[in-house]
């Protein structure tokens, strides 16, 4: 399940090789990936049930820069989601 474009990810610097069934590595590509890496999720995604949904748990429970973003990518793939469900603040505060 690896890819030139995540593979290639500055997000993940600290990594020795991708593991995309890793929630870490996958937060840390949702919070430091570069566009054509959020992309490729993306595209991912769309054929990956199982990923849809960890995505979704991760954007509901840790910090992002882009929640609502990839909120609405989710919906976009036929995912459902509570658009009015609380997001961590990627500032450190819980709620909207």
């Amino acid at each position: 399940m690896t890819t030139g474009a995540i593979d290639r990810s500055r997000a993940l610097w600290n990594r020795r090789e991708l593991d995309l069934n890793s929630d870490e590595v996958l937060a840390q590509l949702l919070d430091r990936g570069e566009m054509a890496t959020w992309r490729e999720l993306y595209r991912l995604a769309r054929d990956d049930a199982r990923l849809r949904a960890r995505i979704k748990h991760i954007v509901l429970t840790v910090p992002l820069p882009l929640p609502r973003f990839w909120l609405a990518a989710l919906a976009s793939l036929g995912e459902p989601v509570d658009f009015d469900a609380p997001v961590r603040d990627y500032y450190g505060a819980t709620g909207v």
